[in-house]
């Protein structure tokens, strides 16, 4: 009988301890204060990143972008080096994690310290006072990160703005082999010698750098955002041609019209996940910018609160060399993308193929195979719903190009009042997902 009570009473602590564990949460790196507890994962089966009703609070992506790459002459990576990647949030919250990608690396990736932190001001390496968070993984400051592997970091309490710059920081004390990076940021990055991670000065960063590196997505925990939408895309998802620094990428001018628009379901985390050059079919070249199906998953449908996938894909598939792709296959590659994300519960917007009359690979074959693309696209047989972009960016005196004042010069990538164009086409009501997709 003694023992009876006494094994009743060791389980009552023990349920005692574990109902505080499950409500505090102790950060690792910015103060001993305590918050409510982030769940790890939420929403309905099978989709096991999809957010939960705002009220309760969810993991939601605020910013992403897709490892395209090795870098390039950068074959032992850089070691004795900080690295400190500058990243524009879309969506705020209280607690932030980031994710990190040794996808090309050939051997185990040392991160010997991370840290996150708000910029002090827009494309600054220094951090705003008080905000210098050190990152840990499984409790611990430095990480090994496999060879084609990731890791996302523990949470961190951490008071993320909206539109604002994050500064993620990284230091690998040896050689690391192959960068895994990402090459077409349109943002200054910095780099600094030695192991200056928490540094908040910025004083060291004299290294400018075009480049994101090791980074590849920032999640927070929110009350505000009902989820996030992915733009899965190749360089006008991208925005290669947009203002550096100005975050005049059409993603961006979309996540600015989401915050402007007064409806609480449309506050929405705004994934940029374009790679330049990417095509639905072909992987390319030197082990790198893997196609569009081979990406889906890790890139797009793995993304931390997602309710819609917009694809913008397939001009690379019928301009970059070999040019022997025909809409067929192109259509087809498509709709194995839609079929892939009905299959995790998600919407699926579609772009229509953008105009590119004068652009270097453009011949009459090309336009025709955009053409029968298009036609597929906008009989509704592909999406879920029609973005038409095409429409929105052509010359109505030549609709095979761009019209001028949306044109960059290459006659293929926008200008930054193109990608405003782009954005102001999506009608918004179509990202909110929560409506069951076609079969």
């Amino acid at each position: 009988m003694a023992r009876s009570t006494g094994c009743a009473l060791l389980a009552g602590i023990v349920a005692l301890v574990m109902g505080v564990s499950a409500v505090i949460f102790v950060t690792t790196g910015g103060g001993s204060g305590t918050f409510e507890r982030p769940p790890s994962a939420a929403g309905r089966v099978g989709i096991p990143h999809q957010a939960a009703p705002a009220a309760s609070g969810s993991w939601v992506g605020t910013w992403s972008g897709a490892p395209a790459g090795p870098e390039p002459n950068a074959p032992d990576g850089y070691p004795g080096w900080s690295i400190r990647n500058v990243v524009h949030t879309s969506v705020g919250g209280t607690s932030v994690r980031v994710h990190l990608s040794n996808l090309f690396g050939r051997a185990p990736l040392l991160v010997g310290r991370a840290t996150v932190a708000v910029a002090a001001a827009p494309g600054s390496p220094s951090a705003a006072a008080g905000s210098m968070r050190s990152l840990t993984f499984g409790g611990r400051t430095s990480v090994r990160v496999p060879a084609g592997g990731a890791v996302v970091s523990d949470a961190v309490q951490l008071a993320v703005p909206q539109a604002a710059d994050l500064l993620v920081t990284t230091y690998t004390p040896k050689a690391s082999g192959p960068v895994t990076y990402h090459p077409r940021a349109q943002q200054t990055s910095f780099m600094a010698f030695g192991e200056r991670t928490a540094r908040s000065d910025g004083a060291a960063y004299t290294t400018p750098t075009p480049y994101w590196r090791y980074v590849t997505g920032v999640d927070v925990f929110t009350r505000q955002a009902a989820g996030s939408v992915v733009l899965f895309g190749d360089s006008i998802t991208d925005g290669i041609t947009s203002t550096v620094g100005a975050n005049h990428r059409w993603p961006d001018r979309l996540a600015a019209r989401l915050r402007g628009s007064g409806d609480r379901a449309l506050r929405l985390g705004v994934l940029n996940e374009g790679i330049s050059g990417n095509r639905v079919l072909r992987d390319g070249e030197y082990g790198g910018n893997p196609s569009g199906l081979s990406r889906l998953d890790r890139d797009a449908l793995s993304q931390a609160g997602v309710r819609t996938l917009v694809v913008e894909l397939g001009i690379n598939d019928v301009l970059r060399p070999p040019q022997r792709t025909g809409a067929r296959e192109i259509v087809a590659g498509l709709r194995e993308i839609v079929a892939r994300a009905h299959e995790r519960g998600l919407r699926v917007l579609g772009a229509t193929l953008t105009p590119c009359a004068g652009h270097v690979n453009y011949n009459a074959r090309a336009e025709a195979v955009r053409q029968q693309v298009n036609a597929a696209i906008r009989a509704g047989t592909v999406f879920d719903e029609v973005i038409d972009f095409d429409r929105a960016l052509r010359d109505p005196e030549r609709p095979g190009a761009l019209l001028p004042v949306y044109d960059s010069g290459d006659h293929l990538h926008p200008s930054d009042a193109g990608y405003l164009r782009m954005a102001e086409t999506v009608k918004l009501s179509l990202l909110k997902g929560g409506v069951a997709a076609k079969a």
